[in-house]
């Protein structure tokens, strides 16, 4: 697998893909022909404008996937592939109806280099249960693409020792998860990024990642450190529908 999975897209005070551009373009082919895929946001062509003046400087020919009316044939013609951030269960639900899911999974394994950004992000993971999105459509169910075998939480976000809300931090919930499902998760702040060139896997970015296991206390995960042995593990999900069942 060749992926570059970014908790964000936008970092406060930066524009678009501004915090990680020297990585994205290092990463994506030279002049690439790149598939975007902007299922996540409602308006299709505002979004491929935006990601299309972004990569622009970098001589990445951006073409949206809904252009031409054949997704699964924009994604065989490209160069790499781009999954942009936004609603997670509104872009499964489109990579289901579009054929794009099986047609991602098939393309990525044969080496096509692969990003994603927030929602995309999620895409990368077996499942949708560790997303931080509300669920305003029904994909068919929330198999993902599972080109990592452990759950990513983009976004992650500290619990604040100084709030009054009273509601279940993010720690809360992704501990919530681990007690259903022994499956790693591995929390991304903002400004951070998952690489996995091949059988290795590292954190990059400008903030230190976190890692939430079964069983023990979430552990910090310096920028920098090489994580490939999430990439071996076997993950065991809770048999509920819409889901992996047990492996």
């Amino acid at each position: 697998m060749n992926l570059l999975l970014l908790s964000n897209s936008t970092q406060y005070g930066r524009g678009y893909l501004e915090h990680a551009l020297d990585t994205v373009t290092a990463f994506l082919p030279a002049r690439a022909r790149l598939a975007f895929v902007p299922y996540a946001l409602a308006d299709h062509d505002a979004y491929t404008a935006k990601v299309r003046d972004a990569l622009a400087g970098a001589g990445i020919d951006v073409h949206g996937v809904h252009e031409g009316g054949d997704p699964v044939g924009r994604l065989a013609e490209a160069d790499a592939v781009f999954v942009g951030g936004g609603n997670s269960f509104r872009l499964l639900a489109a990579l289901y109806r579009t054929g794009l899911r099986d047609a991602l999974i098939k393309a990525v394994g044969d080496g096509l280099p692969y990003m994603g950004a927030s929602a995309g992000t999620n895409m990368a993971a077996p499942t949708l249960r560790t997303t931080n999105d509300m669920p305003i459509v029904q994909p068919p169910s929330f198999e993902a693409l599972g080109l990592v075998p452990f759950q990513i939480n983009p976004h992650y976000l500290d619990p604040d020792p100084r709030s009054t809300h009273k509601g279940e931090t993010r720690e809360e919930r992704l501990r919530e998860f681990l007690e259903e499902n022994d499956v790693p998760v591995l929390g991304l702040r903002e400004g951070s990024w998952l690489r996995v060139a091949g059988t290795r896997a590292t954190i990059g970015g400008e903030n230190d990642a976190r890692l939430f296991l079964r069983g023990t206390a979430p552990r910090e995960v310096p920028v920098g450190s090489d994580v490939s042995e999430l990439l071996a593990v076997t993950p065991e999900y809770d048999k509920v529908p819409g889901g992996p069942s047990r492996r």
